[in-house]
This record gives C-alpha cells, sequence and structure tokens, in this order.
C-alpha cells in the first residue's frame, strides 16, 4: 500500500515533528537530564575535585553532544517509523545520561585512578589527567558493548519473558525513582505536595487546562520555591554562574583516549559488568515501548544507543548515555516526537554555553520533580497491566532486587553519615554486626544490590517458568545465575573505603552459585515429576 497521500489531502494520522503533549514530555525529560548533569557537576567538582576548565570545557560540551546525536537519531527513528505505519501517536524512545554509570565510573574507576596517582607522588594536575581518561576509557567500552549488542540483544529478548524484562524496570522505578522523589516530596511538603496534586489532577484526573499540567506544575512549583523561601539567590553565587557562562565547542579526544589504553585492563571488572548493565536496561526500555504500542527496531535502537556513548567519550565525557526508562509515561502524557529532537537541541545548547549553573539557580528540582514521580508509577503499573495474570507473582518477585539496591544506597549513605569509612570507623565487616543485630540483613542488601538488574531478570523468568510448569526452562535460568555467580557478575562484593562494590573473579560468588545451583537441581526433580506423574 502507497503511504503517499493526493496533493492537497491532509491525513489525520500523518506523524508531526512537534505537538502540545511534546512541552509536557519535554518537561519530564529536560529535567531528568538536568538532574544528571548537575550530578555530573556536583561529583567533579566535590569529589574528583576536577577545575572548571575541564568541566565546562571539555566534558559537558561533549555530554551535550552526545545527548544531541542521540535524541536527534530517536526522534527521526519515530518520525520515519510512523509515516510508513501512518499513525500520528508514535513516541520517540526516551534518552539521556545514564545515572547508574555516573556514579559508578566516578566512584569506582574515577576516584580510584585519582587516588592511587596521588599516592604515587603525582601532582593534583597530572593525577586529574588520569583520572579523567581512565573515565574516558570507561565510557568508551560501555559504548562499544552496547554497539555491539546490538547484534546479539533480540536472542536475550526472545528468551526472556515479558515479565522478566518489565519487573526489573518497575523496582529500579519504584526504589530510585519514585520511592526517591516521593521522600523528597514529603521532606518539602509545601511545594513538593502541591506539585504532585496538580499533577494527579492533570495527568490521572485528565483535568483539561489552558497549559499543559506539567507546566502548571514547574511554574507552581517555581513560585511556592520562591515563596517560601525554599530557594533565595545569593547575589555572590549569581555572579559565579553568570560569570561561567561562554560558548565551549566540543573536540575531538582521541589522543587521550590513546593514552589511557593502558588503563583499559585493570577496569574490566566495573567497565564490563557497567555495559552489560546498560545493554540489558535499553533492551528492556525498548520492551518497555512495545508494550506500551511502539514497537522498535532492537538493532537500531541499540545502535544509536552505543554510538551516543562513543561520541560521548570520543569528544571527552566520561558519562554514558542510555535509552530511558519512562517511554509509557511520556506517552501517556501526550508526547510524541517533538519531545526528544526539544530536549536535545536545549540541553546541547545548555552545555556548549555554560548556562546550567545559572538554570539551577533559577529552577529548584522541587518544581518538576513530581512529573518523575509520577513517570516511576506508570512503569511500575505497566509491568502489571502489560503481562498475564497469572505472572504478577513473577512481577512482584522481580521487584525486590531494584528496591533492594535502593535501599542499600540508602544505608550505606546513612553509615556514611555516621562516620563510617574514616580513620576511627573503617568502613568494613564490623558495621554488619551491629546492624544484624537491629534485624538489618545488610549483607543481603549489598548482594542483591551488585547485578541488580540482571539478578532482577533472572528470579522473574524462573517463577513465570514455574507458573508455567517449563521446569526445564527455570532450571536452565537458575543454571545461569549460578554461573554469573561463580564469576562475579551478580552477588559478589567486597568493601572498599567508603562502599561495597562489585566483585569479579574465579569462584568468587560461589556461595550464591551453589544456592542458585541447588535450585535448578530442585526444578530438574520437578520436571522428573510431572514426567512421572500419571496423565
Amino acid at each position: 500500500m502507497s503511504n503517499s497521500l493526493p496533493t492537497g489531502t491532509a491525513s489525520v494520522s500523518a506523524p508531526r515533528w512537534f505537538v502540545a503533549g511534546d512541552l509536557d514530555g519535554f518537561l519530564g525529560l529536560g529535567l531528568d537530564n538536568l538532574i544528571q548533569i548537575l550530578l555530573i557537576l556536583g561529583l567533579c567538582r566535590g569529589v574528583l575535585g576536577y577545575p572548571d576548565t575541564l568541566l565546562l570545557g571539555t566534558i559537558l560540551p561533549a555530554t551535550g553532544i552526545s545527548l544531541l546525536v542521540g535524541n536527534g537519531a530517536y526522534a527521526v527513528q519515530a518520525y520515519r517509523l510512523a509515516r510508513l505505519e501512518g499513525r500520528s501517536d508514535r513516541t520517540a524512545l526516551p534518552y539521556g545520561i545514564n545515572t547508574v554509570s555516573l556514579f559508578a565510573y566516578v566512584f569506582l574507576v574515577m576516584l580510584p585512578v585519582k587516588l592511587a596517582a596521588l599516592a604515587a607522588g603525582l601532582d593534583e594536575a597530572a593525577a586529574v589527567q588520569l583520572s579523567w581518561q581512565a573515565g574516558l576509557v570507561a565510557c568508551l567500552g560501555s559504548g562499544l558493548i552496547e554497539a555491539s549488542g546490538a547484534f546479539c540483544a533480540q536472542l536475550l529478548r526472545r528468551w526472556l519473558p515479558r515479565a522478566a524484562l518489565l519487573s526489573t524496570l518497575a523496582g529500579i522505578a519504584l526504589g530510585y525513582i519514585a520511592l526517591g522523589f516521593l521522600l523528597r516530596t514529603y521532606a518539602q511538603p509545601v511545594v513538593g505536595l502541591t506539585v504532585l496534586a496538580v499533577i494527579l489532577a492533570t495527568y490521572y484526573g485528565r483535568l483539561q487546562l489552558p497549559i499543559p499540567g506539567g507546566l502548571l506544575a514547574v511554574l507552581v512549583g517555581m513560585a511556592l520555591a520562591w515563596g517560601t523561601g525554599l530557594i533565595k539567590l545569593d547575589p555572590q553565587t549569581w555572579s559565579n554562574q553568570v560569570a561561567q557562562v561562554g560558548l565551549q565547542l566540543p573536540h575531538l579526544e582521541l589522543g587521550a583516549l590513546w593514552q589511557a589504553r593502558g588503563q583499559l585492563v585493570p577496569w574490566l571488572g566495573v567497565i564490563v559488568p557497567m555495559g552489560l548493565f546498560n545493554l540489558l536496561g535499553s533492551l528492556q526500555n525498548i520492551e518497555s515501548a512495545e508494550a506500551a504500542g511502539d514497537r522498535y527496531p532492537v538493532r537500531s535502537s541499540m545502535l544509536i544507543n552505543g554510538i551516543g556513548t562513543i561520541a560521548a567519550a570520543a569528544l571527552g565525557s566520561c558519562f554514558p548515555t542510555t535509552i530511558y526508562i519512562g517511554h509509557p509515561g511520556w506517552k501517556a502524557m501526550g508526547a510524541r516526537i517533538g519531545y526528544s529532537w526539544l530536549n536535545g537541541v536545549v540541553m546541547a545548547i545548555a552545555c556548549l554555553l555554560g548556562l546550567f549553573g545559572v538554570v539551577s539557580q533559577l529552577v529548584p528540582i522541587e518544581a518538576g520533580m513530581a512529573i518523575v514521580l509520577y513517570i516511576g508509577l506508570v512503569i511500575a503499573a505497566q509491568a502489571f497491566q502489560a503481562t498475564p495474570s497469572a505472572h504478577a507473582p513473577a512481577v512482584a518477585l522481580g521487584l525486590l532486587p531494584g528496591l533492594a539496591g535502593w535501599g542499600a544506597l540508602l544505608l550505606k549513605a546513612g553509615l556514611r553519615a555516621g562516620g563510617a569509612g574514616s580513620g576511627l570507623q573503617p568502613f568494613g565487616p564490623a558495621l554488619l554486626e551491629p546492624l544484624r543485630q537491629a534485624d538489618v540483613w545488610a549483607a543481603g542488601a549489598f548482594a542483591l544490590e551488585q547485578g541488580q538488574i540482571i539478578t532482577a531478570m533472572l528470579l522473574a523468568a524462573m517463577l513465570v517458568y514455574v507458573i508455567e510448569q517449563r521446569f526445564l526452562a527455570a532450571s536452565l535460568a537458575a543454571a545461569v545465575a549460578a554461573g554469573f555467580s561463580w564469576f562475579g557478575v551478580i552477588h559478589a562484593w567486597r568493601f572498599t573505603q567508603a562502599d561495597t562494590v562489585l566483585q569479579v573473579g574465579w569462584g568468587v560468588g560461589s556461595l550464591w552459585a551453589v544456592g542458585y545451583l541447588l535450585m535448578a537441581a530442585v526444578f530438574l526433580l520437578a520436571a522428573l515429576a510431572g514426567r512421572l506423574r500419571p496423565h
């Protein structure tokens, strides 16, 4: 069938580059990316001690270009597919900076390299340079894994049931997105609850207003934040931020990448698991989009993702990009194609001009966080709505590793705040016994935190297979989990000076591997019993 129309004929199903709902979508996605960029600024300045010349002159411009490349490509992809299908309701895949990789590379790669360099007698500038180069290598490795995984990810997708894919997203959405922002809402209830009410009334209550609900929520939140004194404009801080505004064009950093090639092997234990995490996470988000009604080709979608991260590394950013959780949320609020390309353009301009310091002084996160909370709720609900009702227990089981990982994050933050990790109170095994006496099983939370996305998928898949009485498939899933555990891809962890991190190596997760092997044996016996049972 031809997609062409007679001259002068308009089609109500023709896709458009921008619709009214894209403004709401842009506010949500833009706020999410704003948060990530503010995290980059805070961590690189406060933890790594990076100078503004490196941050504003290299890292942020490269980040902006990677966002422009990815968002632009996903917008074009959505437009072309919508034209082929003759529909106007296709929503582009959301795309932005990978939060998990951001923290992982700062604390597990860049900071250790800097500390080791300082311990070896290098000066601050040389240590910062080595730390930044290590981050570039980690980012490049993540991009290469995602790009190459585009050619085999479909096999994983066919093997894993939908409940296994969606429940892992729901666990992350409930913990890191919904609960995280709900805590912040109740910490600032005057602003937070009012903005939440606006979002609930307009998105769930479908209240029709002259302006989009998301825009109204941000405006109300800004007015309340300024009116209650939640944010105050410090003249000196404002002057410093304004002075940082100026055009900074990115340039290729291939020389820095080549100089850092020797740092690739020592950090493979972080780079490979994070690359696989990003690969599987992107695959799940494509599955989430299909469940919401927008089917995207896996290979081209993953390639765009990988190329965006490779572009970031080549231009000087240490932070991978990824397909975001939340496609159903943006689709439900009416976002289509425009929110994607608009996010890329605005973020790129702000990064290239160094505007984020100024923006952060004017727009508090509290003004728009209810939009992100709403998206977390949509993702969690979809995990149950888009899977067979019989698989609901598997979805519930798949939620738990993500919630445990978020709980571990809070637990460790509390321990650090209490002085753990200092010279007086080492961050180590001595902390576990007092917690266990309080019925807080921190060791289990730390184990579930490592490789949580893979663990959630495997546990949910096992239970789906058990519900369907496919015990051999359940046994295979348990055996795969045992293999991952043995090599430390999931569960195996160790203490560092102020954190718990993944431990990769031969036999490092032997206890969990034995447990999973026993699970596999139980499922095999169940399969045998099913065959021997008279029909």
